[in-house]
């Protein structure tokens, strides 16, 4: 290489490094700044949940009943422990309505067989347009359950075929892989019976169920898995909800309710369409297409997160089955941030388009990005041999120190709030994987959310298999988990 080629990388890479100390500044920044606003939101919610009334909200006349969507394909492991779950909920009045969206496995034969399911000959009003409903079945044993069967058409399709079936004013997604507590309902309704007219969404937190014990339905002991994958996953669920989205719930910014567990008035979804096939994340398109209807209706509302109220689920135990969820998810967030591209830094959509849009563009979307090409920048000063090994040194120390604090806070705020894991050798070992999931997993990540990128410029979508366990009755966090 000439000495003019030389000296042009090396001015270029030298500017390249000023800019990721910028950007390194600004993020971690951002960050901490959602955790503090996090910390105060989650300890402002247990000051008023010290006394809960949630027996009087169930007892009360004026909670409204709720219609559970659970969309499943192939589902057959875990269907019959998810169902009965629902079926154990300490809630009022609601409506169970499982639709098999075009399964290959067991999935009908076994609902039909466990539930003493009949065929409905009832009429089924189509709101929303949706593929072929084959026929619609009830439980001659359980009143509340409903089974719709229909032509595959994906999640969207069947939780609008869901939406066409059911009855009630409110809607619950559920996904056929989670169990939901026993009280959850009765959290998560409340904001609807205090701010009736205000509150149109509100989601609860996922919980990782691998390793948990799972009794008829329940989770009955908590644990942590053997497997190293889905323990590292157990730290990110807790620092996304506890220290990500309760503070973005707090400044009114709420950019996804995940689909495994959220809260709805089905008047205002209808009204903007139900749920949409164009993103492979229908939970995140629907809640910022629900923002968007609100805001230029000029309507005051609510969309929140709620942190007590509990659903559990299975999360990837394979580095492959891993590999195609974050894809998806990613390409689902670039999808959503482009279609709604309108709302970036426009004072109408409020805190969403002026605060959070822009930073899922700048820090979540192009982060990976950034992060790759800081990578290869390093690599480039090292080889034209420019580089500063004590400032990278202290940069990657801080870095880790950044990384691991969030995860560390989201743990002490798990502990302080909550306290699901009482066993304190779980505790220290999520504690230590706060800190080990800095050294490769979420490298390993980043490098998953560039890839979701190519997938996008080379038009690939899907949700890809997901291959599951199920939940096990004698599932322990004590040793008896799988392993990777």
């Amino acid at each position: 290489m000439s000495p003019g080629m030389s000296a042009f990388l090396a001015e270029v890479v030298t500017g390249y490094n000023h800019f990721i100390l910028v950007y390194f500044v600004l993020i971690n920044a951002g960050y901490l700044a959602i955790f503090l606003l996090s910390l105060r939101a989650l300890w402002r919610f247990v000051k008023r949940s010290f006394f809960p009334d949630y027996e009087k909200i169930r007892a009360s006349d004026l909670t409204p009943p709720i219609s559970l969507l659970v969309p499943a394909h192939n589902e057959a492991r875990n269907i019959v422990e998810s169902i009965h779950s629902l079926l154990r909920l300490n809630y009022g009045g609601y409506e169970i309505v499982v639709i098999n969206d075009g399964s290959t496995d067991e999935t009908l034969d076994v609902l039909v067989q466990r539930f003493d399911l009949r065929r409905s000959t009832e009429p089924v009003r189509v709101v929303l347009p949706t593929e072929e409903i084959r026929g619609v079945y009830r439980s001659l044993s359980h009143a509340n359950l409903v089974v719709v069967d229909k032509a595959q058409g994906g999640k969207s399709d069947a939780l609008n075929a869901g939406l066409n079936i059911s009855r009630y004013p409110l809607f619950c997604s559920i996904d056929a892989d989670s169990l939901i507590e026993e009280n959850a309902l009765l959290r998560l309704v409340k904001p609807f019976i205090e701010s009736p007219q205000e509150t149109v969404a509100a989601g609860g937190i996922v919980r990782v169920a691998n390793g948990c014990k799972v009794v008829d339905g329940r989770v009955v002991q908590v644990g942590l898995p053997q497997s190293r994958i889905a323990v590292m996953q157990v730290v990110e669920y807790l620092r996304a909800f506890l220290a990500g989205r309760a503070g973005w719930s707090a400044i009114q910014a709420l950019m996804i309710i995940s689909g495994a567990f959220g809260l709805y008035r089905k008047q205002e979804i209808l009204e903007i369409g139900g749920y949409s096939k164009e993103t492979d994340t229908e939970d995140a398109e629907l809640v910022v297409r629900l923002h968007k209807a609100m805001a230029e209706a000029g309507r005051r509302y609510r969309i929140i997160f709620i942190p007590d109220p509990v659903c559990w689920t299975e999360v990837p135990e394979t580095w492959s089955v891993l590999i195609r969820q974050r894809s998806r998810w990613h390409r689902g967030l670039m999808q959503t941030l482009w279609m709604y591209r309108g709302m970036f830094m426009r004072r109408r959509y409020g805190t969403l388009g002026t605060v959070a849009m822009p930073w899922f563009v700048v820090f979540e979307l192009l982060g990976p990005v950034v992060e790759v090409l800081g990578y290869i920048s390093i690599s480039l000063a090292w080889w034209l041999g420019i580089l500063d090994r004590s400032f990278v040194i202290l940069f990657l120390i801080v870095a880790f120190a950044v990384g691991a604090l969030l995860s560390v806070g989201a743990l002490l705020l798990e502990e302080i709030a909550f306290r699901r894991y009482p066993r304190f050798r779980d505790l220290l070992r999520l504690l230590a994987y706060g800190f080990l999931e800095n050294f490769g997993f979420r490298q390993f990540l980043t490098f998953v959310k560039v890839k979701a990128l190519l997938d996008i410029l080379l038009r690939r979508r899907g949700w890809g298999r997901m291959d599951r366990r199920g939940f096990e009755p004698g599932e322990r966090g004590d040793g008896d988990g799988p392993r990777p």
